[in-house]
């Protein structure tokens, strides 16, 4: 039986492979938080991996604090950077598969239509950098039958995220402002973790592959925000507001669209379109009418 660790599993991604792990007996999974692999210290991270031997590892763990990044780059480059580095090697040495996972923040937010894989990267933050050196080292190391998925906007009904925000949010105030001017695409952690495991068993490349995933479509904050309330039934005034009206440390991509064709044709796989997910997952937080 195939042995498959779970890094960051108390993350949102690593909560829904944990949830969903009892459809797929075949495997032994092992889940890491940060209480059993501590991804600040590199020398803990050797040990651990020491005497455990898996055959697959899907690493979810990342430093994910956009603006507090700006702030602690040191961590965020051993949790996002480093600790990437020594999967890749530990992946290379052992001929394990890796499936990593990466963000739509390795871009500048400047195209006028989806990215995709191929097109070149241009970090605006500490965070979005940290992600585009841990996608480089596994590239310059290069082990087999490794992935790196790029994703954006995840939401669960596990961990913090702005669903939930949202949701707490339209309980103590009348209205709120969001940001209209940003675009890109909601993606439930849920569909995300089903193809991760779906598709496992069928990767076998000789060379690390970039691959996109999001849910299907096309949404600002602001259209996020209203399909939450209108979905859920929540009475909360919402208000367009621009990035310029909300500065945050970090700077935002305006426009993270992903091209999905790769994954899609590759693995054979159906996306589901993102207001279908959110009121899939609405339903799961018990949320909706």
């Amino acid at each position: 039986m195939p042995k498959v660790l779970v890094t960051g599993s108390n993350g949102q991604l690593g909560s829904e492979i944990r949830e969903l792990a009892s459809l797929y007996p075949h495997y032994e999974f092992t889940f890491s938080d940060r209480e059993s692999l501590d991804l600040g210290n590199i020398c803990k991270m050797e040990e651990y991996f020491k005497n455990r031997i898996f055959d697959a590892i899907i690493n979810c763990a990342a430093y994910t604090a956009v603006d507090r990044a700006e702030s602690e780059r040191e961590l965020a480059d051993t949790i996002n950077h480093r600790f990437v580095g020594m999967l890749s090697k530990i992946a290379k040495q052992r001929n394990m598969t890796l499936i990593h996972i990466s963000t739509d923040y390795v871009f500048n937010g400047k195209n006028h239509c989806p990215y995709v894989e191929s097109d070149p990267t241009d970090p605006q933050g500490v965070y979005g950098q940290t992600k585009q050196d841990g996608e480089n080292t596994i590239l310059s190391i290069a082990p087999m039958n490794t992935i790196i998925i790029r994703t954006s906007w995840v939401y669960s009904s596990f961990g913090n995220n702005f669903l939930k925000t949202m949701l707490r949010l339209s309980k103590e105030r009348d209205s709120l402002g969001v940001i209209y001017d940003q675009i890109g695409t909601p993606t439930y952690a849920r569909d995300l973790a089903k193809t991760i495991l779906d598709i496992l068993p069928n990767i076998h490349n000789n060379s690390p592959e970039i691959y996109h995933y999001s849910n299907e479509g096309v949404a600002s904050w602001y259209d996020f925000a209203q399909a939450i309330f209108e979905l859920s039934n929540v009475e909360c005034a919402l208000n367009p507001i621009t990035t310029d009206q909300y500065p945050t440390p970090a700077i935002r991509p305006h426009y993270s669209l992903l091209n999905k064709s790769k994954i899609k044709n590759d693995f054979a796989i159906t996306i589901p379109y993102w207001r279908d997910s959110l009121r899939a997952c609405l339903k799961e937080l018990g949320a909706t009418s």
